[in-house]
């Protein structure tokens, strides 16, 4: 899993309420368990103008011009701006992949649905709960100023708005073990595999006390 530890990006403005899980990668989609390739198909419905299938060339696909992901500058943004319950429906871990493989590395909003927060973490996603009020105001920002950037610094839990004059900075609450394992990149196999001697150890040990098991 990649480290995060501060990243500065574009801000994608998606300025939608309860953005659920099919609308962030459609069913079709599901079928793989790679992990990788499904940045052409994040947001499929809304991004294309004609239906989508596994296997197809994406880059031959009509665009739905009126959406965020298709509009200069945001189509090279790498932060995500959301609305409240963004990532309810199922649970499918897809989703979060497919942000991630699109090039998002963390997501702002008010509220998250379980599920999906929970996913986000263990895949190196950074999900920010910040208040509607400051969420509005990036809103407004983003939406008015061509490649409109932040700065995220997790070891700090800051997100930091800077220009020319002046900068802002406003703080998150992240639980510390989830901020531990993103900065340091560990997912639930890499944090098993910190205790590899221990358990090698241990699985000699079991070999010389009870042999019998492992004939």
């Amino acid at each position: 899993m990649e480290k995060f530890t501060t990243h500065s990006g574009i801000v994608i403005p998606l300025d939608r309420s309860n953005v659920d899980t099919d609308a962030i990668i459609p069913k079709q989609y599901l079928k793989s368990i790679s992990r990788t390739g499904f940045g052409p198909t994040l947001f499929d419905d809304w991004r294309y103008a004609e239906p989508g299938e596994p296997g197809m060339d994406h880059s031959k696909r009509k665009l739905n011009k009126d959406f965020v992901l298709n509009q200069e500058p945001y189509k090279n943004g790498s932060i995500l701006l959301a609305r409240e319950n963004f990532g309810c429906g199922s649970s499918r871990e897809h989703a979060v992949w497919a942000l991630e493989d699109y090039g998002i590395r963390a997501v702002i909003a008010p509220g998250f649905a379980d599920i999906f927060y929970n996913n986000s973490f263990k895949n190196g996603l950074l999900p920010i709960v910040l208040s509607e009020k400051k969420v509005d105001d990036l809103f407004v920002k983003a939406s008015s100023k061509d490649g409109y950037s932040l700065t995220i610094d997790l070891d700090k839990q800051l997100v930091i708005e800077q220009d020319r004059e002046t900068t802002e900075e406003t703080p998150f609450e992240i639980d510390e073990f989830r901020k531990y394992c993103l900065l340091n990149g560990l997912d639930d196999i890499g944090l098993t595999l910190q205790y590899a001697d221990e358990i090698k150890a241990y699985e000699k040990r079991r070999r010389q006390e009870a042999p019998w098991l492992f004939a």
